[in-house]
């Protein structure tokens, strides 16, 4: 493991950029020995860091939730990343132009849940058990370390990726919450994600590990390791069933979800 004065400072590093807007170096490559332990180490410092200044855990993302995405990056699993209330917008929001610096869109499911949840052994039923709803949602990414090196041409790593909050940014929810109990079949809810009025990108939530409350599963028991439980009025984002779409500033972007209604936000 890094050491503590090592962990905290990379966590003060992202915190700085995030203010700043402005890229910061991969760890990855000032650290080679970085591990993806340390690179969780960090993020949860980082976590710290916003709660001591008054921040409000309310809830987590899980990513790289695809089978091509996993490959593409070297690992046989998803990662995870933090929400806070800083972080919550609404339908229909317009997002100042200096507000992130390099952003993409994703659409995904959200599961907010109504009771607690937690590993280990957490099935897909548990996960249906303890939501009271699920609502349509965008996921708003950033990068605070660079996606790539500009003189080495260094794409970051799983360690940079997670370190730096699982490249989360912040959440769009949206479109209309329903139960699941209600006649909806999750492995179906499909999305339609344009920007401005060019349809960029479509998917099924199929493509979350087969089902979405599988994402959410899989995040209660690696929470578990760290003795955490995800509580109730937790938001979680199960994984995008999109590629990521690239925004500037004064791009609309808006997502149809079909019978499940629709989100916008605009960036200004």
């Amino acid at each position: 493991m890094l050491a503590n004065d090592i962990i905290k400072n990379l966590a003060e590093r992202l915190e700085a950029a995030e203010a700043e807007r402005r890229h910061i170096g991969q760890f990855s490559h000032e650290f080679p020995e970085m591990s993806i332990d340390d690179s969780y180490a960090v993020q949860r410092a980082w976590l710290e860091l916003k709660q001591a200044r008054g921040g409000r855990l309310i809830g987590r993302k899980i990513g790289l939730t695809s089978k091509a995405m996993q490959y593409a990056i070297g690992i046989d699993e998803p990662d995870y990343g933090f929400l806070t209330d800083a972080m919550l917008f609404h339908d229909g929001v317009v997002i100042p132009k200096d507000r992130f610096i390099q952003v993409k869109i994703e659409a995904e499911l959200a599961f907010v849940l109504g009771k607690p949840l937690s590993g280990p052994n957490c099935s897909i039923f548990d996960v249906l058990r303890a939501t009271e709803y699920v609502t349509p949602a965008l996921e708003i990414l950033d990068a605070r370390i660079i996606r790539m090196d500009p003189v080495t041409k260094r794409a970051r790593t799983i360690v940079d990726n997670i370190a730096d909050n699982a490249s989360d940014a912040g959440i769009v929810i949206g479109g209309r919450p329903f139960r699941p109990t209600d006649p909806v079949d999750l492995r179906w809810v499909s999305a339609l994600c344009y920007r401005d009025s060019s349809l960029e990108e479509s998917g099924v939530a199929a493509a979350v590990l087969n089902h979405p409350a599988n994402a959410v599963a899989w995040l209660a028991n690696k929470l578990a390791i760290f003795g955490e439980t995800l509580q109730p009025g937790e938001i979680i984002l199960s994984g995008s069933f999109i590629r990521p779409v690239d925004i500037k500033s004064g791009n609309t972007v808006f997502a149809d979800y079909g019978p499940l209604g629709t989100i916008s936000c605009h960036f200004a």
